[in-house]
């Protein structure tokens, strides 16, 4: 079985779980925050396809993020269009505005392009919150519709977790596919090296161009269901900290790892729900944890649990032939 069967059949399992999950869920507050798992799992595979891939880092994913909810949010409620137009459209305009600074901005490297792409993310910010009579400002942007498909209304966590899960279930098809391929292939190329990914014939600064505006459009769409779920945003959800928030999560779940994006998404969604109990030093052990992942599996979640599942196969193989020669 080649390695892309293997991928899609692992997907197919994943998919089967993640329908059949709302059976096992009781009450709707557990169904809301899995609609977020999945909405920052987008947005995370996102990023990843950028860093764990392409090895380009940004500090200002979450303007893209922003980006798709507001145009989702201004137009819908100005216009009586459908929905689910207006969110290709959010993710075309997302894509083209990272076309258009990504060849500038990616020219860049290491702390240099960090620093672009955070100035990126602190005018988006701006924008947002400065454009009082388009955005609401700090105020927010409310009376956001649902979406619709017919006479069936998204309103509801249930119709909202299968609506948000099949849009993910999607890219991270396609995020499979993509890696999977000769341009996965020449992207990972460029991350352990550029100039041999050059010297091998890769066009090394259209391919970052065009990971970062796939990236972009993926952020977009996460950007537009979240404000059609919400039916209210506001800048301070598409700020730096939800940027830093985002590079967490890659970084914890592994880079390069598609899998690994759900894992940091889910944890650190849901990490918080859990440490509200002890209320003002949940921020400590949410620290602590960071360390301790960054000391003991650096590679983040899915290549330390394949470490230590190697490590006990090959101890039971030891112990298993010991056994033989007695």
């Amino acid at each position: 079985m080649t390695e892309k069967k293997r991928q899609i059949l692992i997907l197919l399992i994943f998919a089967a779980t993640v329908l059949l999950t709302p059976l096992f869920l009781k009450g709707n507050y557990l169904l809301n925050v899995f609609v977020f798992v999945g909405i920052n799992t987008m947005l995370a595979i996102g990023l990843n396809l950028l860093m764990g891939y392409a090895g380009q880092i940004s500090l200002g994913h979450a303007a893209f993020f922003g980006l798709g909810a507001y145009i989702s949010g201004i137009i819908t409620t100005r216009f009586p269009v459908d929905p689910f137009f207006v969110i290709i459209l959010a993710a075309v305009c997302a894509g083209a505005l990272a076309f258009v600074i990504g060849f500038p901005i990616l020219k860049l490297k290491g702390h240099y392009l960090a620093m672009a792409t955070l100035g990126f993310g602190i005018i988006m910010y701006i924008i947002f919150n400065e454009t009082v009579g388009l955005t609401g400002g700090p105020s927010g942007l409310s009376g956001i519709p649902n979406l619709h498909i017919g006479s069936l209304i998204f309103d509801n966590d249930l119709n909202n977790y299968y609506l948000v899960w099949l849009f993910t279930l999607v890219v991270m098809l396609l995020s499979i596919n993509l890696s999977q391929s000769r341009i996965g292939r020449a992207l990972r190329a460029i991350h352990d090296s550029e100039v041999a990914a050059r010297v091998m014939g890769v066009n090394a600064r259209i391919l970052k161009v065009q990971i970062f505006t796939v990236s972009a459009v993926i952020s977009a769409i996460a950007g537009s269901l979240y404000a059609h779920i919400m039916t209210f945003i506001s800048p301070a959800s598409f700020g730096f900290n939800f940027s830093v928030e985002l590079l967490t999560m890659v970084v914890i779940g592994g880079l390069g790892s598609i899998y690994g994006s759900f894992l940091g998404a889910a944890i650190l969604t849901m990490l918080p729900e859990f440490l509200r109990v002890f209320q003002d030093f949940d921020i400590i052990i949410y620290g602590l944890m960071l360390i301790l992942m960054t000391m003991f599996m650096p590679g983040g979640l899915i290549s330390g649990i394949q470490e230590i599942a190697e490590f006990a196969a090959a101890k039971i193989k030891g112990m298993t032939s010991n056994n033989a020669q007695t």
